[in-house]
């Protein structure tokens, strides 16, 4: 299976501890800098869709999200553009991509907003190159492994799928047994 269009959910750890409006100015901030490798172009405020994306940074290569859909707040990075390279590279990518953005809003809230340092999910938003299947759950659990490896130093993560129901994208979440640092993460987004 070749991953493409990516999307990766770091959870913030805990509730909220911000009104999500505040992400409005924060994420204009970042389109009025390019504070991110992707070209940003705008900021839609969508916090009024019941657990739906929340604020959406649209960009053109990729979207960042404080997103809220399941009734869970986290980042959420969603890759439109088609990355090269194998699997791996593309996972590290995305992640990276997540994780820098995450340390990023804990450094310019002042740690009001935490992210999750022990779990994340995938999603692979192309129903053709992924169905909701089981077949999908074993071609992408030894790019994942093989990531945790290389990434995160070791191997001992939990891969469950987010459900079965073969109408909704193909994702799972990544629980580690160790706890793992944004900025490493982050750093691996560039190493490609």
């Amino acid at each position: 299976m070749e991953l493409q269009h990516l999307i990766v959910k770091i959870p913030v750890q805990g509730e909220l501890a911000v009104e999500p409006g505040v992400f409005i100015d924060l994420f204009h901030r970042w389109v009025a800098g390019q504070s991110v490798p992707e070209l940003l172009v705008d900021v839609a405020d969508l916090r009024h869709v019941p657990a739906g994306p929340g604020v959406v940074l649209v960009g053109y290569q990729a979207d960042y999200a404080i997103d809220h859909m399941d009734h869970r707040w986290g980042l959420l990075y969603r890759r439109k553009d088609i990355v090269g390279g194998s699997d791996g590279d593309r996972l590290r990518q995305a992640v990276g991509a997540a994780a820098h953005a995450c340390g990023r809003i804990e450094q310019e809230l002042n740690g009001q907003v935490t992210f999750s340092r022990s779990a994340f999910e995938i999603i692979v938003n192309d129903r053709l190159l992924a169905p909701n299947t089981a077949e999908s759950l074993s071609a992408i659990t030894p790019a994942i492994q093989a990531f945790a490896r290389q990434v995160l130093g070791h191997d001992a993560v939990a891969i469950a799928p987010h459900d079965s129901d073969r109408r909704r994208r193909f994702g799972v979440t990544v629980r580690c047994d160790q706890s793992f640092e944004l900025d490493v993460l982050a750093a691996m987004a560039h190493d490609r």
